[in-house]
């Protein structure tokens, strides 16, 4: 199953970033003469609008893989920049440890107790709603179960005898740090980034589904739900398309994640004990 979910995603990727090459019109351009036409419509087909097009003449297909191609890729970079600040925040916490390793876990805890969409939604209000502050507005509230587990992880590993016998021939704690924990925690945080991949989907797909997420004339799935559902009624097209696919989307990465972590968890993959 997590073999099928990871080629799922693959294919819709691929789908998104090549198959706009081939077609005859770009997401941002408008036919005039092709306004609100229906996916069963001849005249689409023959206009060369295959999944018909929206209510200002933008070919609906176009615009659904630009918007798959921006979800995915807003999803991925939000998720590393989450990523890279919950392993650094996980490796002091439980490298240090002691008070330092109190408060940073108080830290986390407090910010758990916040509504992380609230916390988004103010940042993209205060500091603008450009697709870079999208990244690290998202990516800076899902960090929180990263760390966590790599803390978990760190305290575990540093009590090794390989890790004990660096300390006692003199090595210093970044090269330990670099040489001997970060290898060791990398698998489990794959599999957890794997799992924040489909969480920043959702986040994503709502802010733009409020208005608050990536602006035209860029597109997004969350701006293409929003769009279909205003004309459900005498499009349902228009709803389904692009909701599918983002249903599918999150499904695959959840479940490919999930696979990915019970594997790790199992032993199936476990850490390199002992990198140098």
């Amino acid at each position: 199953m997590m073999r099928f979910s990871i080629i799922l995603v693959a294919i819709m990727a691929a789908l998104a970033v090549f198959l706009p090459f081939l077609l005859p019109w770009d997401y941002t351009q408008i036919d005039w003469d092709g306004v609100s036409m229906d996916i069963t419509s001849y005249e689409a087909w023959q206009r060369g609008h295959y999944l018909g097009s929206d209510d200002i003449g933008r070919d609906r297909l176009a615009r659904i893989l630009a918007g798959t191609r921006i979800t995915m890729s807003v999803a991925l970079a939000a998720a590393l920049v989450a990523m890279l600040i919950g392993i650094s925040w996980g490796i002091i916490a439980g490298w240090i440890g002691g008070r330092t390793d109190d408060i940073m876990m108080r830290i986390v805890d407090a910010l758990y107790a916040l509504p992380f969409m609230f916390i988004v939604i103010i940042l993209m209000v205060v500091f603008g709603r450009s697709i870079l502050l999208i990244f690290i507005g998202i990516g800076a509230v899902e960090w929180l179960t990263m760390a966590r587990v790599v803390r978990a992880e760190v305290k575990a590993i540093k009590v090794r005898p390989f890790i004990l016998a660096a300390e006692a021939s003199g090595a210093s704690s970044l090269s330990i740090i670099l040489r001997h924990i970060l290898p060791n925690i990398m698998g489990v945080a794959i599999a957890y980034l794997m799992l924040t991949v489909p969480q920043v989907v959702m986040v994503e797909s709502f802010l733009s589904f409020l208005g608050l997420g990536v602006q035209e004339p860029m597109t997004s799935l969350g701006i293409l739900v929003n769009e279909g559902a205003a004309q459900m009624e005498i499009n349902p097209a228009a709803l389904l398309l692009p909701g599918g696919i983002l249903i599918i989307l999150i499904i695959s990465l959840t479940i490919a994640g999930e696979r990915l972590r019970d594997r790790i968890n199992a032993g199936n993959i476990g850490p390199n004990i002992g990198a140098s």
